[in-house]
């Protein structure tokens, strides 16, 4: 299924870690007695890396139990949740519009999503030659399928896979991570 939304991939933004402590201020005073932490996700929590300019963040539970009365505090903030968006173990939430550009997801800390997520930040942290090859892929894919989100998705997966298979993610694993990208393009929250 191929939408019309365009993707932009922009130079990193220095900024972008201040962005993500604002919103983490936001969020960590209703959850911090129920939360481990908010977490600063995707390609904006790699400093110098290309990224599109929508912040990732987080929340991260201990238990699938403290996901209900999580989501009942993020609410109260004003968040909308939307549910797994079809993701296991991730519920996905529509930011309030006075806040800054970004997309809130709330996860037990043993998801397969969340360690894939933090996991690839990590070693792309850590690894800046890989960030800036992950960066040039991410450009040439949105220089190519300018209007094709699902391509661009496509485009990165097997960079991606790569990566998790490094840093010792086995092949029932990566098979489902796969699986979750292709819900992830079916099923691609709006950048809001």
């Amino acid at each position: 299924m191929t939408r019309m939304k365009p993707v932009v991939v922009v130079d990193y933004d220095p900024n972008w870690p201040s962005v993500f402590d604002q919103l983490r201020s936001h969020i960590w005073p209703e959850v911090s007695d129920i939360a481990l932490s908010v977490e600063h996700i995707g390609s904006t929590a790699v400093p110098g890396l290309r990224a599109k300019p929508v912040i990732d963040v987080c929340v991260v539970v201990a238990s699938k139990e403290l996901i209900p009365p999580a989501i009942e505090r993020i609410q109260r903030l004003g968040y909308v949740h939307r549910g797994t968006l079809g993701v296991p173990d991730r519920e996905a939430f529509r930011r309030p519009d006075h806040l800054p550009r970004h997309h809130l997801y709330l996860s037990p800390a043993n998801a397969l999503s969340l360690r894939n997520q933090i996991g690839f930040r990590d070693y792309l942290r850590t690894h800046p030659d890989v960030a800036r090859q992950y960066g040039d892929l991410k450009t040439e894919l949105a220089r190519r399928y300018p209007d094709d989100i699902d391509l661009y998705i496509d485009g990165k997966t097997e960079f991606v896979l790569g990566i998790l298979r490094t840093i010792g993610m086995t092949d029932a694993e990566l098979s489902e991570i796969r699986d979750i990208n292709q819900i992830e393009k079916l099923r691609n929250p709006p950048s809001a």
